[in-house]
Parts: structure tokens; sequence; C-alpha cells
């Protein structure tokens, strides 16, 4: 799963239809977090989700986690490894669970499963909100985050996704299964159809003292057919300074992070980032 396109793994090498599998895995980290929220339940949610953030922090960066099948889509979590977008979906998650009184894997799983999922609902490999602007989109129509359209030099957004449609031998369940293109093109269509708000590179820290602990980030890019490059939360510091917390696939890091310095510098890394999307945990 990244932040382009969630699930590009090109050549990982999948269990076959009808093999065991364990669509939860670590069960002691979850039990951690757990045991460590019992006095932060009345934090506003984007706090909560920084106490849950700091929980994963130094957890080693891991792609592929949800490709369990060629045939069929399952809604797993992996709190022993995480990519950039399985980091701030679970922290959201968590968090959700949590404030709706929740405290068993299951209960994970079903937070998952509503944000994951276009609607909240799970089906094949086409349901799940492979584009993270999607995911915006969707989760603002479900009322779990608001897009912070409003801030300080935000500008519209105007997704041109598809690299999936391109590039299905990057996706097993697509090589696998190449009747899930066309639902595939159909969704990319009605992303690109929609405007979303972002904040462009140069404005951000403008923008920076606008946000809060909690707050999702989408990393917009300029790579053709591809909407957002990369993902994480915001962090404040002990003097309310916005961080960008994340899943550095970086090969120097590899790890859930804190990235060192103002979020409008930590955002900067490659020229093809043109901007953010934030949203509000709600």
């Amino acid at each position: 799963m990244t932040g382009i396109a969630i699930g590009t793994i090109s050549g990982l090498k999948l269990p076959a239809f009808g093999t065991a599998l364990k669509n939860f895995q670590g069960e002691d980290v979850f039990k951690r977090i757990i045991q460590h929220s019992i006095d932060w339940k009345a934090l506003p949610i984007g706090e909560l989700m920084g106490k849950i953030a700091h929980e994963f922090e130094g957890t080693p960066y891991k792609p592929g986690t949800l490709e369990l099948s060629f045939d069929k889509e399952i809604c797993s979590i992996n709190l022993t490894g995480l990519d950039c977008v399985t980091f701030f979906e679970t922290t959201l998650d968590f968090a959700r669970m949590l404030k709706h009184g929740g405290k068993t894997p299951a209960d994970l799983l079903r937070e998952v499963q509503f944000t994951r999922y276009r609607d909240g609902v799970k089906g094949d490999y086409s349901s799940r909100l492979h584009y993270t602007s999607d995911w915006f989109y969707d989760n603002e129509k479900k009322g779990t985050v608001r897009i912070l359209g409003d801030l300080p030099g935000a500008e519209d957004y105007k997704p041109n996704v598809h690299f999936m449609s391109e590039h299905p031998q990057n996706y097993p369940q697509l090589t696998a299964h190449p009747e899930l293109l066309a639902k595939i093109k159909k969704f990319e269509t009605l992303t690109n159809s929609r405007t979303l708000r972002y904040v462009p590179i140069d404005k951000i820290a403008g923008a920076e003292s606008s946000l809060r602990t909690g707050d999702i980030v989408g990393v917009c890019t300029s790579t053709p057919g591809l909407d957002i490059t990369h993902t994480g939360i915001v962090v404040c510091d002990e003097n309310g300074n916005p961080r960008f917390m994340h899943a550095s696939s970086l090969k120097t890091n590899y790890k859930v992070m804190i990235k060192p310095g103002p979020l409008s510098t930590a955002l900067a890394w490659a020229k093809t980032n043109t901007g953010a999307v934030f949203a509000r945990p709600l």
C-alpha cells in the first residue's frame, strides 16, 4: 500500500487462494496501546491520534501487508509493520475505535473496513480506496474527516489518476483478475471528475499555524497518473510547532518517525511534490 495508489507492489508473491490466512497481526502491540489508553479516551480525537501515533514510533516500514490473496479481498491489519497509508489509517481507526468504546481486534477491524473501503463496504479489490484523493473524498462523505479547504493559501486541486489502469502488472489482483480493470477505470474517472482543496508547496509555511495534531497529510505529486505520493499525520511538538510524522520508506530510516524541521521543509523533499491535502479527523 502506498500513498499514490494503494497496493502498488510489483513482483510480490502472494499465497494462493484457500491458504490459511490471519487477518490481524500484532496483538501484543494492540494490548499495549489499549493498556496505555485508559486515560486518553476523553481527549479530542486529534490529540488521541497523537498519543496512538507515538505508540507506533519506531515500527518498521513494511509494504504490501494488505495483499494477502490473489483472489479475495481481505480486510486485514498488521501492527508490526506499517507503510505510509496503513500508519495514518491505523492511527485514525484506533482512535475512532476507542471513541466508540471498542477494545478488541474485531472492533478495530470494523473501523478499518469503514474507512478503507468505498462507502464503508468491502467488496472485491476495486472496492478498496486505492487512490488517496478518493480516500479523502469518500471519508469526508462518510463524516470521518473534514478536508481543510479553508487553510491559508489553499487552492483547488484536480486529480488526474490513471496509473493503476495503465500498469495493472504492478497489482497482483489485477494481474490475476483482469476483469476488475474496468471497475478500476470507472473509479479513476470518478476521482478525476472531482475537485479537492490543497495547499501548494510554497504556501504550506503560511498554513502551519492552522494545523493541529492528528491532521492527516496527503502529499500531492506532479508524476503523471498519480495524485498523492506520500501520507502521514501532523504532530505538534512541545512548543506547538507542527511536525510531519510518517512511515518512511527511505532505507536510512525505514520506520515510523517524525521528520525533523518545519512541516513546510519536511514536505518538500522532491521537485515533483506540488503541495498537500490536509484533513481533520471528526
